[in-house]
């Protein structure tokens, strides 16, 4: 029986070639997609879930109770960990962590063969239970001792390959580690695996917080702010009761810090929900994940209605099989088997293609989306995708299975008809509705599409208030963290630098924050959270910004190393109506205000200008240098080779500041680049199925089609009249999808503080778009069927 049913199968498939084919490559297409977006999914859902104690492990987060809203920030006290695992009983581990983001990369130098090796790798400072709470897994040495001494340094494996090029008795050699004008000698204590690309965390080695500690002192102070913090809990801790204990417990260690109140988090969350907004979580990078896996449900749905619309499309050419089978016995289960047979049949093999489709766009997925997905053949990956196949199998079979198998089998046997596709008229606006309801979709994806592009475009191309073109970045070290002020004025002699100067960090979103400043007229009660950076002279002229009032820091001052330079939106939060020459407190030193630079941003578009000031000293950490446009090749070359002159044994490593910038959007142009892809797809399904369609809908009609010709209709009369529907369907999904897309377009606009204007032809061209592409589709059949000669039409059959 079971081989009779393939056999029909078979046969039917052959019998309907091209119907097969179409459904061939809408599914597969479909499934392609489906699998990729689940291979990206299941990534992001992993990050950070693959430490041991994940299910107690928990990262301290705080909340600031600022003038008008809560800021809530992953930076807490450099004591908090250490006297958070003294004070409270339900800690079992804790640890401090200085992010290696802030650092950029060291260097690392060890002597081989009587020669200096330098190496630049990320690594950062931490506390000496680190890797007893986090599963970075230990390769050599004891979790609980590796970092017991502040002269110890624990490496990846990869880092040792690097330094040593082995990884065999490595634990026991020394090295040197250099940040700015820091300098230590350190052993290596241990050696671990590496980070995995599931951790949200990259690092190549760990070292003693405590040498943080020595290196900035402010860091064992209360009113610190900055490393993070986290916990391992007791087993069977109310999560609830332990973060209503630790709310208020900065106020306990000093009165200053009333405005910042904490709670735990679980660290795996922090990757997916890492927004708050006002002090309540908003969502994160999930709302990316759940973007994709509703896109991935609706493509495989819009496959689905092609195999749906196809299958009951060409009833009127089975109605008699069905007619005949049931005559001689052939109940209704039987048929709706065999038809859900084929289709789950027709979605396995469609499957397999998907697979090789997999296989092939994986490496170009990895590159768009940044990550480093495998296709590994392990049971839970094979058990969802036939899981998603039978799925897919039962939804695009069943409508057709149930509407075949209905068929009256004496209506059918004598003569009884179908519809325009086939079908009553109920079964004809149910597949119309099918076909507006794909592309609708496919509108809503076109929209989505054009104005995440225009956004990412506005964003890029934007006045932010400063001139990023032709700046170059890179950390100053050794003799140049030395000495920055004799090494910047001999690159300025360099032909093609334009000016230079040095900064606490790069400009792009990496400003300090504080809230110890004060002046005469201010309210007591309230905190305001002001941005802050250090910089150097010709910080202001490098980078193109432009004074709203007063001047900028000069050497002809000695005084303007006390000296303020505040933006616009410093001066208006602090309703100060001539600034200049103001006083203010800043930590208790009285400082002037010399000037007022004009609003820049300094952050991504997604925030609002804030307060912010600028002062004059240290500590430095990047220098930054303006390059002559067209010169740029000779000028990066000449400046390379005067700091390996000047800096010998360290390598130039500079990146432009425009490609910082753009690193802050890079989740948008992945999401920008994706969707392009995706939209793509969406309207290549839906045109395959209306393709299919419109060569039924002329193969059914080919005798009214004759008569017409004869009774004199012209080619062009044939197109508009087969068009007509179709026209109808598509015209009737845009004016679904217009208003549906506007909603969806702008609330993901919301997330920006700055956005583009939702202009009316954003959606008339997507609607257009999608028009003309059913349009080019229908009339590829039309056109054909309209051509036909009459007596071809109405020859018998």
């Amino acid at each position: 029986m079971f081989r009779h049913q393939l056999l029909l199968i078979y046969r039917n498939f052959q019998r309907f070639r091209s119907t097969f084919l179409i459904n061939l490559i809408g599914l597969s297409s479909g499934l392609c997609c489906v699998l990729l977006i689940y291979l990206w999914v299941n990534d992001e859902l992993s990050v950070d879930k693959f430490h041991e104690k994940d299910s107690k492990l928990y990262q301290v987060i705080e909340h600031q109770q600022h003038a008008e809203n809560i800021i809530t920030t992953e930076g807490t006290a450099g004591l908090l960990a250490a006297s958070l695992a003294e004070d409270m009983p339900e800690v079992e581990y804790a640890t401090v962590v200085t992010p290696s983001s802030w650092f950029g990369n060291f260097t690392l130098s060890v002597e081989n063969s009587g020669e200096i090796k330098n190496i630049k790798a990320p690594g950062q400072f931490v506390g000496k239970d680190f890797f007893t709470v986090f599963s970075y897994h230990l390769k050599e040495g004891e979790e609980s001792q590796v970092l017991a001494d502040k002269n110890s340094i624990v490496i990846s494996e990869d880092l040792a390959r690097r330094l040593f090029n082995t990884t065999e008795n490595v634990v026991g050699k020394t090295l040197e580690w250099h940040l700015l004008h820091f300098t230590k000698q350190v052993t290596i204590t241990g050696l671990f695996e590496g980070t995995p690309p599931q951790s949200s965390a990259q690092f190549d080695f760990a070292l003693s917080f405590d040498v943080f500690r020595e290196i900035n002192p402010s860091i064992a102070e209360w009113g610190n702010h900055g490393p993070h913090t986290y916990l391992v809990l007791q087993e069977g801790t109310d999560i609830k009761a332990f973060n209503d204990k630790i709310e208020g417990y900065m106020n306990s260690k000093t009165d200053f810090n009333t405005f910042r109140t904490l709670f735990a988090r679980p660290y795996s969350e922090g990757y997916l929900y890492g927004t708050y907004e006002n002090g309540k979580q908003a969502g994160g990078r999930i709302e990316y994940v759940r973007l994709f896996s509703i896109i991935a449900i609706f493509i495989l749905l819009i496959a689905c209605i092609n195999f749906m619309n196809l299958s009951t499309a060409k009833a009127s050419r089975r109605i008699k099989e069905v007619g005949i089978k049931k005559a001689i016995g052939a109940g209704r289960s039987t048929l709706i088997s065999q038809y859900l047979g084929e289709s789950l049949l027709m979605t396995f093999v469609s499957l397999l293609t998907a697979i090789v489709l997999v296989a092939l766009l994986l490496p170009q997925f990895n590159i768009i989306t940044g990550k480093q997905l495998s296709f590994d053949f392990e049971l839970p990956i094979i058990l969802t995708f036939l899981g998603i196949t039978l799925i897919t199998g039962l939804i695009a079979g069943s409508y057709p299975a149930l509407y075949l198998s209905g068929f009256n089998p004496a209506t059918v046997l004598k003569g009884g008809g179908t519809g325009k596709f086939g079908g009553s008229v109920g079964e004809v606006w149910a597949r119309k509705g099918l076909v507006v309801f794909q592309f609708v979709l496919s509108v809503v994806l076109i929209v989505s599409v054009w104005v995440v592009y225009q956004q990412i475009s506005f964003v890029q191309n934007k006045n932010l208030g400063y001139d990023k073109k032709n700046v170059v970045s890179f950390s100053l070290e050794g003799k140049v963290a030395e000495n920055p002020e004799t090494f910047l004025g001999e690159m300025k002699r360099i032909p093609g630098v334009i000016n230079a100067s040095i900064m606490q960090q790069n400009i792009v979103g990496n400003t300090s924050t504080t809230v110890g400043l004060n002046w005469e007229g201010k309210n007591p009660e309230d905190v305001i959270k002001f941005q802050n950076f250090s910089a150097g002279y010709d910080m202001i002229e490098t980078l193109g910004l432009e004074m709203a009032s007063g001047r900028s820091f000069s050497h002809a001052f000695s005084s303007d190393s006390t000296a303020l330079i505040f933006n616009e939106a410093a001066i208006e939060v602090m309703g100060l109506s001539d600034p200049i020459g103001a006083t203010v407190n800043l930590w208790g030193q009285d400082r002037q205000i010399i000037g007022i630079v004009k609003d820049f941003h300094f952050e991504s578009l997604h925030e609002e200008v804030k307060p912010m000031y600028i002062k004059l000293g240290g500590p430095y950490m990047t220098a930054i240098a303006k390059v002559e446009a067209g010169k740029e090749q000779e000028t990066l070359a000449s400046m390379q080779n005067f700091y390996q002159s000047f800096n010998p044994g360290y390598s130039f490593d500079y990146q432009f500041v425009d490609a910082d910038y753009q690193a802050l959007y890079a989740a948008e142009q992945r999401v920008s680049t994706l969707s392009k892809y995706f939209a793509g797809l969406a309207i290549l399904i839906s045109c395959l199925g209306l393709f299919g369609l419109a060569a039924f809908t002329a193969e059914r009609r080919l005798k009214e089609i004759g008569i017409r010709k004869i009774l004199g209709s012209s080619n062009f009369g044939i197109v508009r009249l087969l068009s007509g529907d179709f026209t109808k369907m598509v015209f009737t999904a845009i004016l679904i999808a217009l208003p549906l897309s506007y909603v969806i377009a702008q609330q993901w606009l919301e997330s920006f503080a700055f956005q583009i204007d939702l202009a009316w032809w954003y959606f008339a061209g997507a609607g257009c778009i999608a028009l003309l592409i059913a349009w080019f589709t229908v009339g590829l059949q039309t056109v054909k069927a309209a051509m036909i000669n009459p007596a071809q039409c109405l020859k018998d059959e």
